[in-house]
């Protein structure tokens, strides 16, 4: 089997298993989850072979010709499909043996599980799409699909009024990143990838800011950035695995593989406006995670301050870095965000999952202030969890600390304002993930729920200990290198700055951490409220605002505009237009039938004066 063979089986794979679940397995539940669960663990298996046999190659075919539009369908494997190839096969089986689990008594798990399947295949075409017509093909795709599991319990209003809110606003991105492709093909003739990074090298490039910034829309939807982030902490209305899936360690982490494939496109004034949307994003949903008692909601508004330090990393650029006693550049964003997203796979999937064990086990009781005590009841979740805590928040040797401290390192050397917000962003994140951390699992039980907990049955503790696993080892460079390749020499690293960077992160992890653990107590309502309720207030309506400002905007504004059309519409189109030319129509007609009088002496008449008229018009007498 060839490798162009094998990466058409990784990505046909999951289609196959959607089509066999929805033809024919919709009221075999178990079955179904059997089928799309062994599909997972084949695509793993394939894409760990085809990312460690180091085969590198690209390969297309003509899909549609349109006039002079070509439209080509290829894949392009190189190291950076293959570390998110990894990410989206391995992490994605863990969630799908996690879901066996958790779904197992859901009466709708085949539709589940067929949704997931068509996500995989979905996801898997992004990754491997060599042009960015093809990579738009599967990017609704997987919009589609996210739609779909979001709203799995769709008899729930919020769960139906998220995947419906996700929709929409994914929309709103996806419109940009439309005519960002289509200027992309106006400017250059081509969306193939390979063919603008040949163009680049070639210095061919236009350098427009409105590309870069058009393409861009498309990473703030899907990677939910702002002003686009409202509909990340409402799709926690999902089942927990979805979560994990797609909020955590995959579609959310899409746009960020986008602006890394696209990175030969972008400017420099592009690249600053991408730098403070991604810096903005991590600071403000820091923030908001500081009043969430929703143990999702907090893991949600953690992922965007996440995706938001990913896209600053991406923004900050290229950097100087000194090898064989030469300095030379390179793209240091690039190196920095994909480390991140990919450690952030690791830690992220494993709170998620460790959540839903903990919602599993507290018979689906998800507000935080109602659990605490959980450490003795399930001692597997409590260790697993606690890595992912320790990892997000930066401790030293776990996965985090290591592509964190690259993002402050490049934000340190290339802009020091931006490495302050993001220094003080990682205290917020430490702050609010041991406040967490605590009123789950420490203290005494504050609810019935909690009271009862259990842990969870193998299925569901495995995938907890493998990401546990890669949460530890997957930021050292013997493990992370293997898996990214060349991409690994872009991790920007200094030796004179190492000092300052590690310090910097050993004090926003003492100052945010200690701070949690001594401030929070073990109470059914939430310590910041109760001592400084002003600024408890100020942070829940800086997490509602943007919502209330859309709200404001579609009643106040887009429906008196659809209104006043409609209003247009009944006055001249449905009346003036279409009621006057029907009646002009109706007059003619009643005229016409009053000229059929039966007298052939009438139409004798009639007769002469149209020869008469034909005359006149063919002597050119008119």
């Amino acid at each position: 089997m060839t490798p162009v063979q094998q990466a058409l089986i990784i990505l046909l794979l999951p289609l196959f298993s959607a089509a066999v679940i929805a033809l024919f397995l919709r009221r075999q539940g178990a079955l179904a989850s059997a089928v799309s669960v062994t599909t997972a663990a084949v695509i793993a298996g394939l894409s760990l072979g085809l990312i460690f046999g180091g085969d590198r190659f690209t390969a297309s075919m003509e899909w549609m010709q349109l006039g002079s539009l070509s439209i080509s369908l290829g894949i392009k494997f190189d190291d950076l499909a293959g570390l998110m190839l990894f990410v989206v096969s391995v992490v994605g089986f863990f969630i799908h043996l996690f879901s066996t689990g958790y779904m197992k008594d859901d009466p709708a798990r085949a539709r589940y599980f067929g949704g997931l399947s068509i996500f995989m295949f979905s996801m898997l075409g992004i990754v491997l799409a060599d042009n960015l017509f093809m990579m738009f093909i599967f990017w609704e795709l997987v919009g589609f699909s996210s739609y779909l599991l979001i709203g799995h319990w769709h008899e729930k209003q919020s769960a139906s009024d998220a995947a419906k809110k996700a929709f929409i606003v994914n929309r709103v991105g996806d419109f940009g990143f439309l005519l960002g492709i289509i200027l992309c093909y106006w400017s250059y003739g081509t969306v193939n990838l390979t063919a603008l990074g040949e163009i680049h090298q070639t210095g061919g490039m236009l350098y427009s800011r409105l590309l870069p910034l058009l393409l861009f829309c498309g990473a703030v939807g899907k990677s939910a950035q702002m002003p686009l982030q409202v509909w990340l902490p409402d799709a926690m209305e999902g089942p927990t695995p979805v979560s994990a899936l797609i909020h955590a360690a995959t579609m959310v982490a899409a746009g960020i593989y986008m602006l890394c494939r696209i990175e030969v496109l972008m400017v420099p004034d592009a690249l600053t406006v991408i730098m403070w949307v991604g810096t903005a994003t991590a600071l403000y949903a820091a923030m908001c995670a500081i009043v969430q008692s929703d143990i999702k909601k907090v893991l949600a508004y953690s992922t965007l301050s996440q995706l938001g330090y990913m896209v600053a990393a991406f923004g900050l650029g290229s950097t100087m870095v000194e090898q064989g006693g030469q300095e030379m550049l390179i793209a240091a964003g690039v190196g920095a965000a994909m480390f991140h997203l990919t450690t952030h796979a690791f830690f992220k999937g494993l709170l998620f999952l460790g959540s839903g064990s903990v919602i599993m086990g507290c018979h689906h009781e998800q507000d935080i202030f109602k659990m605490g005590g959980l450490w003795k009841k399930m001692p597997l979740t409590f260790i697993t969890f606690t890595i992912g805590v320790l990892a997000i928040i930066g401790m030293p040797g776990l996965a985090g600390f290591f592509s964190k401290d690259a993002i402050l390192l490049l934000a340190y050397q290339n802009n020091p304002t931006v490495f302050g917000i993001l220094a003080f962003t990682a205290v917020l994140t430490a702050f609010y993930m041991v406040r967490m951390w605590k009123l789950v699992f420490f203290g005494s039980t504050r609810a019935e729920g909690a009271a009862h907990a259990h842990e969870s049955g193998f299925s569901m503790t495995l995938p907890l200990i493998v990401l546990a696993g890669l949460a530890l080892a997957g930021g050292y460079a013997g493990v992370y290198g293997k898996i990214a390749g060349s991409l690994a020499h872009l991790v920007p690293h200094s030796e004179t700055a190492h000092t300052t960077i590690l310090l910097t992160s050993l004090a926003v992890l003492l100052v945010g951490a200690l701070g949690a653990w001594f401030f929070y107590e073990n109470a059914a309502r939430d310590t910041l409220e109760k001592k400084f309720s002003g600024a408890f207030r100020g942070l829940t309506a800086l997490k509602e605002s943007f919502d209330s400002l859309y709200d404001y905007y579609v009643a106040k504004v887009q429906q008196r505009f659809a209104m006043l059309l409609n209003f247009l519409e009944q006055i001249f189109l449905a009346g003036l237009i279409i009621r006057g030319f029907s009646g002009l129509v109706g007059l003619f007609g009643l005229g016409a039938r009053a000229l059929h009088v039966g007298s052939i002496h009438a139409y004798v008449y009639w007769f002469l004066l149209g020869v008469v008229a034909l005359w006149a018009l063919t002597s050119g007498l008119f």
